[in-house]
C-alpha cells in the first residue's frame, strides 16, 4: 500500500475548521471571507510592488502619479488627493514629498486661494508613470491567474462589500 502525501493545506479553510470546532460556525465564514481579502492583498501588493521596484516608486506614490495623470491639467488640490486616494492628510504629504524629491511632482500655489498646494506632475513623472503602468498591465494587471469571468465576478462582489461597508 502506498502512502499518500497529503498536497498542501488552505490554512484559511483550516481556520475556517477551527472555527466551527470551536462553536463559532456563525461567523466562520466571515472570518474567512475576512482573513482571504487581507491574504489576497498581501499578494497583491506583492507582485504590485516587486513590479514598481525597479522604477523606484511605491504603489502609494504611483496612485498619486496617475490621479495627476489622469487629472484634465495635470494637477490637483492636496486635499483632493487626499479624498479621491482615500487616505489621510499625511500620507498624501508624504507621498507628495517624496515624488518632489525625485523630481516627478512639483508643488504650486492655487492661482485663487492661498490656502490651498497644488501638486503638478512634471514631464519625467509623466515618463514614469507610463513606463510603470506598462509593466504592470503586462505583468500584474493583464493575468491575474483567474478567468476573465471569475475577475468580473470578483470586481462585482468587492464593489458589493465595499458598499456595504459605507466606502462610498
Amino acid at each position: 500500500m502506498i502512502n499518500a502525501i497529503p498536497g498542501p493545506r488552505d490554512p484559511i479553510a483550516e481556520a475556517e475548521n477551527q472555527w466551527r470546532a470551536h462553536g463559532w460556525a456563525e461567523a466562520a465564514p466571515g472570518m474567512a471571507a475576512i482573513t482571504a481579502i487581507m491574504r489576497a492583498q498581501q499578494i497583491a501588493l506583492a507582485a504590485v510592488e516587486a513590479v514598481l521596484r525597479p522604477h523606484e516608486i511605491t504603489f502609494a506614490r504611483y496612485e498619486v502619479l496617475m490621479l495627476l495623470e489622469f487629472s484634465s491639467r495635470g494637477e490637483l488640490p492636496m486635499r483632493i488627493i487626499g479624498s479621491r486616494l482615500q487616505v489621510h492628510p499625511t500620507s498624501v504629504t508624504n507621498a507628495v514629498d517624496r515624488l518632489e524629491q525625485s523630481s516627478l511632482v512639483r508643488r504650486k500655489p492655487h492661482p485663487t486661494d492661498r490656502r490651498t498646494t497644488l501638486v503638478a506632475i512634471t514631464a519625467a513623472g509623466r515618463r514614469l508613470a507610463k513606463a510603470a503602468t506598462d509593466d504592470l498591465n503586462s505583468n500584474v494587471f493583464e493575468n491575474l491567474g483567474v478567468s476573465d469571468t471569475v475577475v468580473t465576478q470578483l470586481n462585482r462582489d468587492l464593489t458589493k462589500f465595499r458598499q456595504a461597508a459605507g466606502d462610498f
